[in-house]
């Protein structure tokens, strides 16, 4: 009964907190009004890198979640993921009410099933099974987000990289710097290049120093390395000699730092895999060891 009364009093706590924020108007973002009084031009080919809308648990937890602000209860980390990702934190949110819900509903639906099976349960296991089911689920998407958002600034890394090398080929065959950077974009192929390429087009197109739409882009991707490399080739200035020295030098700085994560993911993998070995090696022991110490209490 205790049990009972528990379930009861945390779903009306949930309804109402629900209530209060839905009905609780929203703080302007100041960063946000003071985007909007000054409006950029978009970057090129940028709103065909995001993925469609969410799939089912988005659109279904999407009436609840258009009355709860993103901003107050996504973190700061999840949210820049999610810009990383161009993902929209609307249906992220309605993602994690949707598991949540899944989550606080399932155990008592099992109950309940198990129940008419004629299989009685104590009423404080599905209760507290319930409310860890929904934190649980509520919380499952960040770490998808947080595990997507690693390969991408991995694979974005990389063809950095990539696309650092080609331009100093360039360089050093007697392109400019915007031919030598437009060329490299167009060579390549994925969400990387199709990025560094409409940054490319946008500086061009807007006569804006390529340094700085590549450290804007660095920014929104939270890439430092291609901040400091727009940084430090910002500071060797016009100079085509300085400018493949800083761009050689940086690539085989992301590299070596690609493969020294690479080890260390290896590493982490590989201790990871002695886990499973090690619980069962003990229950084998316990396997092999219970006969004979149970003859032994039971002689006792």
């Amino acid at each position: 009964m205790s049990g009972l009364v528990l379930a009861c009093g945390a779903g009306c706590g949930l309804g109402l907190w629900l209530l209060w924020t839905a009905l609780r108007p929203a703080r302007p973002d100041l960063e946000q009004l003071l985007a909007d009084l000054r409006p950029t031009p978009p970057t090129l080919g940028e709103a065909d890198t995001g993925p469609g809308p969410g799939g089912w648990a988005a659109r279904a937890g999407q009436p609840l979640a258009r009355h709860l602000d993103p901003a107050r209860l996504l973190p700061l980390t999840i949210r820049r993921d999610l810009v990383a990702l161009d993902r929209d934190p609307s249906s992220h949110l309605a993602e994690k009410v949707t598991s949540g819900v899944v989550g606080l509903f399932l155990l008592p639906l099992l109950t309940v099933v198990l129940a008419v099976a004629g299989i009685t349960l104590p009423v404080l296991l599905p209760t507290v099974g319930a409310l860890a089911l929904a934190i649980a689920g509520f919380f499952a998407p960040d770490l998808v987000v947080h595990a997507d958002a690693r390969s991408h600034r991995r694979a974005f890394r990389a063809a950095f990289a990539t696309f650092l090398d080609l331009v100093v080929i360039s360089l050093a065959g007697g392109a400019g710097l915007e031919q030598a950077l437009d060329d490299a974009a167009s060579i390549g192929t994925g969400p990387a290049y199709t990025r560094l390429k409409a940054a490319v087009d946008t500086a061009v197109l807007t006569g804006t120093p390529i340094w700085t739409v590549l450290a804007e882009l660095g920014n929104r991707h939270d890439i430092a390395d291609i901040v400091e490399t727009a940084a430090s080739v910002a500071l060797a200035g016009g100079e085509g000699a300085k400018i493949r020295a800083s761009l050689t030098a940086k690539a085989a700085t992301i590299r070596l730092r690609a493969l020294t994560d690479a080890d260390a993911y290896a590493a982490a993998t590989t201790e990871r895999m002695s886990l499973p070995v090690a619980v069962l090696f003990l229950g084998f022991l316990l396997l092999i060891g219970y006969p004979a110490v149970a003859r032994v209490m039971t002689s006792l």
